[in-house]
């Protein structure tokens, strides 16, 4: 277990990942019934960017820094859709970046915080560390609910959840690499008996595409109504040595959320472009009428100048 976020918050993966999980919570708030989310492998909650992990990188630079902190030429070319408008706000929003980004906060706090009174969550994680820490931060959040367990495992026990609507998010640190997507194969094909109309998404870490490839195939046949794929590359994908890009798919996926995330996906292209062209890529591997389209884009990359360091 030597992965640890913190050296990894607020990088172009993160900015994919929460955006797509800001737009899956804003559609299970489209109705007024309390929903549940279930975060498998939660981490700490929270990062500050000042610390000596995240500075040690210092990958938020590149990544969510580059959409709150665009330099003129960039804000010029580029205007931020509601989404995006609003999920940055609401970063900003947390303690601690009163006066400018300082914090990054995960998963578990992004959906807390977006989370109605009547909403739960029900976060996994298994670094000793990590769970005290999310214990300390949620301690007066009677919502939210810390596991220190397997998050795998887990699922046999949460799913399906009292409430029966909401969102399993699936984000492990992928230290097995490509044996993790058979863990989350084993995992979903459980959970997908359990609680079949859940919103299942699954982050995954894009090096070399042979290594997605048979998981994406697997969710074509897993079950699911509808599966929705979101891509974002900053490199080729074609070296085992570094993160290339990153994607989240969803199961049982909500209809239009193609539609939202079209915009606000072309966007982050653009602003997180570096030498090369970013390319993303939203489609639909499987739908209700079978009808599925494909879609790929490159965006023009964006001057360097002024980007903060």
């Amino acid at each position: 277990m030597n992965y640890r976020h913190a050296y990894h918050a607020g990088n172009f993966a993160d900015v994919l990942k929460h955006s797509v999980l800001f737009a899956l919570i804003q559609a299970l708030q489209a109705k007024d019934t309390p929903f549940a989310l279930i975060d498998t492998h939660a981490g700490s909650g929270c990062y500050a960017l000042d610390s000596e992990e995240a500075g040690k990188t210092g990958e938020y630079r590149d990544g969510i820094a580059r959409l709150l902190f665009p330099d003129l030429k960039r804000t010029q070319q580029t205007t931020l859709p509601p989404l995006l408008r609003h999920w940055l706000d609401a970063i900003l929003a947390v303690p601690g970046n009163e006066h400018g980004l300082k914090v990054y906060p995960g998963s578990p706090l992004q959906a807390a915080r977006a989370m109605r009174a009547t909403d739960s969550a029900q976060l996994c994680e298994l670094h000793p560390e990590e769970v005290s820490r999310l214990r300390d931060l949620f301690h007066h959040d009677h919502r939210v609910h810390v596991h220190h367990r397997n998050g795998y495992e887990a699922l046999k026990a949460l799913l399906p959840p009292k409430e029966k609507r909401g969102l399993v998010l699936i984000d492990p640190p992928f230290e097995a690499q490509e044996a993790e997507f058979r863990l989350i194969e084993s995992a979903l094909k459980s959970a997908l008996q359990r609680w079949p109309t859940g919103i299942y998404a699954i982050w995954y870490p894009i090096k070399q595409r042979s290594m997605v490839q048979p998981f994406l195939r697997w969710t074509q046949h897993c079950g699911a109504r509808r599966v929705l794929r979101a891509e974002l590359m900053v490199y080729p994908d074609d070296s085992p040595l570094r993160l290339n890009g990153s994607g989240m798919v969803v199961l049982n996926a909500p209809w239009n959320l193609d539609q939202v995330l079209r915009e606000p996906l072309q966007v982050i292209a653009r602003l997180l472009s570096q030498e090369r062209s970013a390319e993303w890529r939203l489609d639909w591997l499987v739908q209700d009428n079978d009808a599925q389209t494909s879609q790929t884009h490159h965006a023009k990359p964006l001057p360097r100048s002024g980007r903060p360091r």
